[in-house]
């Protein structure tokens, strides 16, 4: 059993790590898509995610946060095919590789901080957000929640795409074998120098549970929070975290 002191150091550990997230994505940037497509449900599930937000506007307003080599941005076109999508990253590598597909040309990229989007030159307001693998990985997301709820129209919805273990021994133990089966070994042959993703395995260890993200999620002032399941192998270790800014 780990101590006060012993959970209070691997906190700020992780904490430390967090901050050298987007560095790391830079590393990685040139393979990442590589080892994503080893995932024969990555896709679509980002889709699945997108699909929820409900959205019916003829052209709706879209922000995708932490979007990466712009994977998650392709799924909210698929989807909404007429959004004015604004997506940003905090790691250029990934933004780079984003600005380099044709299929993006029409997107906003944003190089910034999911924090405070704001802060990167974000303004108005938005008929969604999709956030995908992103929210575990910011130092303080009771902050970051605050932020995101005041981008958001009243009444628009909020998508969180992410992995959740801590209430399911037989997710967490899934998610361990998937880790140091395929993800981490992977990782080493694509990007032998980045330790990012033994950082992955232990971010989703450590993130809350449905149920305590859920509570985060009300406490942060959003309402008509619910989760909904993804099918496969990451039922119940992936999932769409879904809420409203009231209005």
């Amino acid at each position: 059993m780990l101590t006060t002191t012993m959970r209070d150091a691997r906190e700020r550990d992780l904490t430390a790590k967090k901050r050298e997230v987007p560095n790391e994505f830079d590393e990685v940037a040139p393979t990442y898509d590589l080892l994503t497509g080893m995932n024969p449900g990555y896709h679509r599930h980002l889709r699945m995610s997108a699909q929820r937000l409900g959205l019916t506007q003829s052209s709706p307003r879209i922000l995708d946060l932490c979007c990466g080599t712009g994977l998650s941005t392709e799924a909210i076109s698929a989807v909404y095919p007429n959004a004015r999508i604004v997506a940003l990253d905090a790691s250029r590598g990934m933004l780079d590789a984003a600005r380099r597909k044709p299929a993006l040309r029409d997107v906003t990229l944003v190089h910034g901080d999911a924090m405070d989007p704001r802060a990167a030159g974000i303004d108005g307001t938005f008929d969604g957000i999709l956030m995908a693998y992103g929210i575990r990985n910011v130092p303080a997301i009771d902050p970051c929640l605050a932020n995101l709820r005041t981008l958001l129209a009243p009444g628009a919805p909020i998508a969180f795409h992410e992995y959740s273990v801590k209430d399911s021994r037989r997710a967490r133990a899934i998610w361990d074998a998937v880790c140091w089966g395929i993800i981490v070994p992977g990782g080493l042959l694509t990007a032998p120098k980045s330790s990012i993703y033994r950082y992955l395995h232990a971010s989703v260890r450590d993130f809350d549970g449905v149920r305590a993200f859920e509570a985060r999620l009300r406490r942060a002032g959003f309402d008509q929070v619910r989760t909904e399941p993804m099918d496969g192998w990451q039922r119940r270790v992936l999932h769409t975290f879904l809420a409203r800014r009231p209005g």
